[in-house]
C-alpha cells in the first residue's frame, strides 16, 4: 500500500493554444481540461492506474467543487475537513509543449486543521509500505510540518512504519533533510542545487554538479535520492550505488505532473522488490508517458513507451560512512 498527503491540493486547469503564447494578446484555446491535482494526488492516480493499492490523504472542504473531481478521480481517499477551498493551478501550453504554469496560493490551514491532518495521515499510514509527503506547504503550517509528521509516523508505527518519499522543495524539503532522514527524496535539478544552497544556472555539467551534490546528502542524511532531469532522463543515488537513466524520445504535450508520475513508477517497481536501476528504469518511463498526455492526466501502463529504458551505473561513485 501506498500512502499519499497533499497539503495544498489545486484544481489543475489545463489550457492548449494553437500557437506560442503571446502576452497581452487575446489568443483562443485549442482545447482545455480539468483535473484534481496536487503531488500526491496525481501519484496516487498513477498507482490506482496500474492496479496497485494506494490511498490519498486530501484536506477538503465538503462544498468545495474541487470534492467533486476528486471523488471522480476513483481513488481511495481519507479526507481530512478544513473550512478553505483548494486553489486553482492554470496551465498553458503552446504546440511545442512550452508550457507557462500560474499556481494559485492555497487557503490557510488553522493550527487545528493542521493537527487533524497530522492525525489523518498518522492512521492511514498504519500498514503501508510507502508514504508520500508532496507538494507545497499551505499557509498557516511551519516548514517543518513534513519533518513533523515523519516524525510523529515513526513515533507512532515504530518498526512497522512506512518507508517515507518526499517531493518538496524550498524550505519544506531543507527541514526534512535536517531532521528527519527520508527515505526518499524527489527533486530536480534545480531544486536539488537549491537544497545545498548552489544556483543551477551556472553548471556547465548537470550530471556532475547533480552527482557532487547528492554526495552531501546520501545516505547520511537521506537514505536514497531521485534526481529527475526531463529531457535527460534522470539520476538515482543510493548508499550502495549511483545510477543514470536516459529519456526516450517522446512528443511532449504537457511536463505537468511528469514528476509526480516518475515517482509513481519508482514506488510501483519498489513494492514489486526490482532492482535499484529497475525502479530508475520504471521511473523514467512512467514520467515520459505523463509528458505525452495533455494537462495531469495519470498514465496507465499502456501509456508507456515502447522499448527499454537505458540504464548504466553512474561513473561518480556515492560516498558512504
Amino acid at each position: 500500500m501506498i500512502v499519499t498527503l497533499t497539503a495544498n491540493p489545486s484544481a489543475d486547469r489545463a489550457v492548449v493554444l494553437p500557437a506560442e503564447l503571446v502576452p497581452g494578446e487575446v489568443q483562443r484555446a485549442v482545447s482545455s481540461r480539468e483535473d484534481a491535482g496536487g503531488k500526491g494526488v496525481n501519484v496516487a492516480r498513477v498507482v490506482t492506474a496500474a492496479g496497485a493499492p494506494a490511498r490519498a490523504v486530501v484536506p477538503v472542504n465538503a462544498h468545495d467543487p474541487y470534492r467533486l473531481l476528486l471523488e471522480d478521480t476513483g481513488i481511495a481517499l481519507d479526507l481530512v475537513e478544513v473550512a478553505g477551498r483548494a486553489r486553482a493551478n492554470l496551465t498553458i501550453t503552446d504546440p511545442a509543449g512550452e508550457t507557462t504554469k500560474l499556481n494559485l496560493p492555497g487557503a490557510e490551514l488553522s493550527a487545528g486543521e493542521a493537527r487533524a491532518l497530522v492525525e489523518g495521515v498518522v492512521a492511514a499510514a498504519e500498514g503501508a509500505t510507502w508514504l508520500v509527503l508532496a507538494g507545497s506547504l499551505p499557509p498557516g503550517v511551519p516548514v517543518s510540518f513534513y519533518a513533523d509528521l515523519i516524525v510523529a509516523v515513526r513515533d507512532r508505527w515504530g518498526a512497522d512504519a512506512p518507508l517515507v518519499a518526499v517531493d518538496a522543495s524550498g524550505a519544506a524539503l531543507a527541514a526534512v533533510v535536517d531532521g528527519a532522514r527520508p527515505d526518499l527524496i524527489k527533486p530536480n535539478h534545480e531544486e536539488l542545487a537549491e537544497l545545498v544552497g548552489e544556483d543551477a544556472s551556472a553548471d556547465d555539467d548537470v550530471l556532475a554538479a547533480a552527482a557532487r551534490r547528492a554526495q552531501a546528502l546520501v545516505p547520511d542524511r537521506v537514505a536514497s535520492a531521485l534526481v529527475t532531469l526531463g529531457a535527460d532522463g534522470a539520476l538515482l543515488f543510493g548508499a550502495d550505488g549511483a545510477w543514470r537513466g536516459r529519456a526516450p524520445k517522446i512528443q511532449v504535450a504537457s511536463t505537468v505532473g511528469a514528476g509526480d508520475s516518475s515517482l509513481a513508477g519508482y514506488l510501483l517497481a519498489a513494492l514489486e522488490g526490482a532492482s535499484a536501476p529497475d525502479r530508475l528504469a520504471r521511473s523514467i518511463a512512467y514520467g515520459a508517458a505523463a509528458a505525452t498526455l495533455p494537462g495531469t492526466q495519470a498514465p496507465t501502463p499502456a501509456d508507456l513507451p515502447d522499448g527499454p529504458i537505458a540504464v548504466s551505473d553512474f561513473a561518480t561513485p556515492i560516498a558512504t560512512s
